[in-house]
Formats: structure tokens, C-alpha cells, sequence
């Protein structure tokens, strides 16, 4: 009797364990996904979100910090990548670096502008972040703001925001714009007014993208030179701030998301990929988050000023000239731009 039920014991522990196993290879296994950016949290944090509710078994973790600190934390950890996507940095600060990226075309590649498609293999855009001036309407007075030549003002000193261009994707795309618009005749000219514009910081550089359109929002200062995105969320959330597009040109640059090479978590890597350029995810920028979208299917934002009443530039074209310009000179205009910064 007694060896009769401990043989019941082990058939039931053994019915047991087999149920249990059966039942843990149908629960997924929790996998990861790492992300870089230097977008502000208003505008990730949602799409995160989203991500992670039709994604539950995976666990995302994001990482704010500028585009240059970025792109060094990437180049020391290409040994033992410990991110698997850089998202939304500009396309001219990653092309010197695509040696870092995987390539991967995104499952909606044929939904995306043909402005914008992904020619380089590595380089995804997922929306148009152009940039603007965000001005403080309650500590602007009567100075008038249409553009770059309006920032020399004498009664603006020390009352402009402006990041490190080596450290900041958006303070470079100004830089890029500033050289490109004011110096089309002569470069010089663009030069000389980045002298002024430098002269009129009062020896102020910031630290971070959000420090620039939070420092002209919070009144700390009456003007900034920031990104699209940014500045129209704090128009819509009711902030004292309008965006100004430069009279003298707005470059409609694409910001990317960009798969690390050997990311430990590729898989999940290019399902956010293909999140971040879906209809639904696009739609959610376009109507949500004031973000422009990339893809054909979508109309123009709500709250965004339509391109048309811009002077934009969109010529593709135009575009690729800037892009070879920004390539053969980049190093050397963040050079003298330090220069410039130092012999104040």
C-alpha cells in the first residue's frame, strides 16, 4: 500500500509538472528594447506608450539626452552596443556616422514622401522637423521677429536661446540653415552674421535641446532657435509662445530613427521601426503630438502652419545639395563657430 501511493504521488507530481510546463511555453517570454533620443519627453512618451500596449511582452527603456552625447555614447559602445535604436536625430548629424547603423528598410517604405525615402539603407525618416524661432509673446514687446536678421537687435542681448551646435541636432540644423539661407550669394555674409548673432548670446550657450523652447517658455528668455515639434507643443498647451518660420528660409529636414549595428534586441528594433512609420503611429504625430508625418496617406496637421505658407525649402534637389554641403563642411563650420564662441 505504501509504495502504491507513493507511485500515485509521482504520477500526480508528474501530471503536475508537465501542465506547468505546457503552460509556461504558451506565456511569452519579456524581451527588451532600448532607445536614445533627443526628443522632449511631450512628444515620446505618448508613442511609447502606444508602442508598449501593442507590444506588452516587451520592455522598453528610453534614454534623453542630446544628439552629439548621443552618437559618442554609440560610437564607445559599438564593442557592446547597450542601445538598439537612436530616434529622432537629424539625417546630417547621423550621415558621417552610418558606419554605426544597420540597415533596415522599414515595412512602409512605400508609403513614405519620395522626398524622403530611405536611400542610404540605414537612415528611416519618420517625420519633418523643421526649425523655428519659439518667441515669448509676454516678454517680447514691440521687437519685431520675422526671422534670423531680426536676432542682431542690440535690445535683445542676453535674452536669446541657443544650444551648442556639436552637442545639439537642433542648434546644428540652424547653424546649417543660417550658413545655407544668408550665405547663398557669399558664405561670408553668413559668417559675419553669426559673429553678431554669437556677439547678441552675451557668452550664453545651453546645455540640451529642451533647455532652449523650456528656457522661452518658462520667460527666462524672449527667444529661441528650436525645432517645430517642441515649440508647437507648448503653443498648444497654452503656453505664452508663437513659432516663427525664418523669412529668410526654412530647410524641411527629416528627422530619423536608425537601428544600431549589432543591437542586441534587433528584432524589436525594426518592429519599432515599422511602428514609428505605420498609418496609425503617423496619424497619432499628425494629429496628436503636432508632428509633420512622413507618409503620402496623411493630410497636413491641424496645428501646424501649412508648408505652403512657408518658405520652404522642399526641392529634392535642393535638399541633396545641402546634404553634400553639410557633409564636406561640417567639421570645420562647428570649428569656427567654437572659435567664435571662445574669442568673444
Amino acid at each position: 500500500m505504501y509504495f502504491f501511493n507513493k507511485l500515485i504521488r509521482i504520477v500526480i507530481l508528474l501530471a503536475v509538472f508537465v501542465i506547468v510546463f505546457s503552460c509556461s511555453k504558451d506565456i511569452p517570454k519579456k524581451s527588451s528594447l532600448v532607445i536614445y533620443s533627443p526628443s522632449s519627453r511631450d512628444f515620446i512618451d505618448p508613442l511609447i506608450e502606444d508602442f508598449k500596449s501593442k507590444n506588452p511582452n516587451i520592455d522598453v527603456e528610453i534614454i534623453i539626452a542630446g544628439t552629439g552625447e548621443l552618437i559618442k555614447r554609440i560610437e564607445t559602445e559599438q564593442n557592446d552596443p547597450l542601445c538598439d535604436v537612436l530616434m529622432a536625430a537629424n539625417i546630417n548629424l547621423v550621415k558621417n556616422n552610418q558606419n554605426l547603423f544597420e540597415n533596415y528598410t522599414t515595412t512602409n517604405e512605400n508609403e513614405i514622401m519620395d522626398s524622403y525615402k530611405n536611400i542610404e539603407g540605414s537612415m528611416t525618416r519618420f517625420m519633418i522637423s523643421p526649425s523655428v524661432l519659439i518667441v515669448n509673446t509676454n516678454i517680447i514687446g514691440d521687437i519685431k521677429i520675422e526671422g534670423y536678421s531680426d536676432l542682431t537687435n542690440e535690445k535683445l542681448k542676453g535674452k536669446i536661446a541657443f544650444n551648442d551646435p556639436s552637442s545639439s541636432s537642433s542648434s546644428f540644423k540652424h547653424l546649417v540653415t543660417i550658413l545655407y539661407t544668408m550665405g547663398k550669394d557669399d558664405i561670408n555674409n553668413a559668417w559675419d552674421y553669426i559673429e553678431k548673432l554669437c556677439a547678441n548670446l552675451d557668452g550664453k550657450l545651453l546645455t540640451g535641446s529642451s533647455a532652449v523652447y523650456k528656457g522661452v517658455a518658462d520667460s527666462e528668455y524672449a527667444v529661441g532657435l528650436t525645432f517645430e515639434n517642441a515649440a508647437a507643443n507648448y503653443a498648444a498647451a497654452g503656453s505664452p509662445i508663437k513659432l516663427v518660420y525664418m523669412k529668410e528660409g526654412v530647410i524641411m529636414e527629416p528627422a530619423g530613427i536608425y537601428i544600431i549595428k549589432n543591437a542586441k534586441n534587433l528584432e524589436n528594433a525594426k518592429k519599432f521601426v515599422d511602428y514609428m512609420t505605420s498609418f496609425d503611429t503617423q496619424k497619432k504625430m499628425n494629429d496628436e503630438l503636432n508632428a509633420r508625418a512622413i507618409r503620402k496617406d496623411l493630410g497636413s496637421s491641424p496645428i501646424l502652419v501649412n508648408i505652403n505658407d512657408i518658405n520652404a525649402i522642399t526641392d529634392n534637389a535642393e535638399l541633396e545639395k545641402i546634404d553634400n554641403f553639410v557633409k564636406e563642411n561640417q567639421e570645420n563650420w562647428l570649428e569656427r563657430f567654437k572659435t567664435i564662441i571662445e574669442n568673444l
